[in-house]
């Protein structure tokens, strides 16, 4: 009995200095150490105007992704395919910060548009980024809907609440948490990309000679959203749209916006609109125009990495 008695005061006692003892941060050590910028695409064909401009140097693979390091525009890049998906640009975004001096993270790639005034091969650059798809699946009642504890700040797509995300963040006391929708892009960034507009031709025609009716045009600030699907739907974009006031919609910039957020490092997206999300008048146009939207907005990268200067 005395025994059991001394071995439970003695685990007591460990958990309360447990508690009183600070963990140490774990560091992962770096392939690299040179301070880069991060560049990301989902797939291919959004990387390919980027990497066909980049003096590549090295080549990691890290989880069956590869990793360039290299110049492009006159600054130290590594470049990455993140994978179609938040979950994919998220761990993908925490692996290049893992392994690489990473000083700043740039997005980029095509998206859907959202915003009745802008067309396709339009590139925008939003000032924030919310997961709009962090939703609750509410309960019907005769009276309505039950939310329950969860909140009602957005307007409902039928039974779909969206909500805020809970996130931590590098340097604040472990574990605290707070409620977010809109993750930031860096102003300074921002600003240089609002330069950087004057600097790039962007493209009008496909390489089949499909040209779009009007002049591209490219839109810094304003909102965009990132979800896990893959949107197709007149009545659920006018909803974002409505709700959000978001220029585009995608499937991976808030997720990286996120993991940015957490780390503390200085983000952006570029995103040129591939198709209507739904709202154009036939078919959806992505298979037409995915390779022209993604070189526009591999084209705003690189005249933004030009001007780009390290404080």
């Amino acid at each position: 009995m005395v025994r059991k008695l001394a071995v439970g005061i003695v685990s007591v006692l460990v958990l309360i200095l447990g508690g009183c003892i600070s963990s140490p941060e774990i560091l992962t050590p770096k392939f690299d150490d040179t301070s880069r910028i991060a560049i990301l695409s989902a797939f291919e064909p959004e990387m390919k105007g980027l990497l066909r401009k980049t003096n590549i140097n090295d080549t990691y693979v890290i989880n069956g992704r590869r990793y360039h390091i290299g110049q492009l525009a006159g600054k130290e890049v590594v470049l990455c395919l993140s994978g179609v998906s938040m979950v994919n640009a998220a761990m993908t975004t925490q692996t290049v910060l893992d392994h690489f001096n990473v000083s700043r993270i740039v997005f980029s790639g095509i998206a859907g548009g959202v915003n009745p005034d802008l067309r396709i091969g339009d590139v925008i650059v939003p000032e924030q980024w919310g997961q709009y798809q962090e939703q609750l699946f509410a309960r019907e009642t005769e009276g309505g809907w039950d939310l329950g504890w969860y909140s009602e700040e957005f307007s409902n797509f039928g039974m779909m609440f969206p909500q805020n995300v809970s996130v931590t963040q590098k340097g604040n006391a472990a574990d605290s948490e707070k409620e977010l929708f809109w993750f930031q892009v860096d102003p300074g960034m921002l600003s240089v990309a609002q330069q950087a507009i004057n600097e790039v031709q962007l493209n009008r025609c496909t390489a089949q000679r499909l040209c779009l009716e009007t002049e591209p045009r490219i839109f810094v600030g304003g909102n965009g959203v990132s979800g896990s699907t893959f949107v197709d739907n007149a009545e659920y974009r006018e909803w974002i749209w409505d709700t959000f006031q978001a220029n585009a919609v995608d499937m991976e910039s808030a997720a990286a916006a996120h993991v940015a957020f957490v780390n503390d490092v200085p983000f952006i997206a570029f995103r040129s609109l591939s198709d209507l999300a739904g709202g154009g008048s036939g078919e959806n146009e992505v298979e037409i125009f995915f390779q022209l939207a993604s070189d526009n907005s591999a084209e705003l990268v690189i005249a933004f990495l030009e001007i780009w200067r390290e404080n």
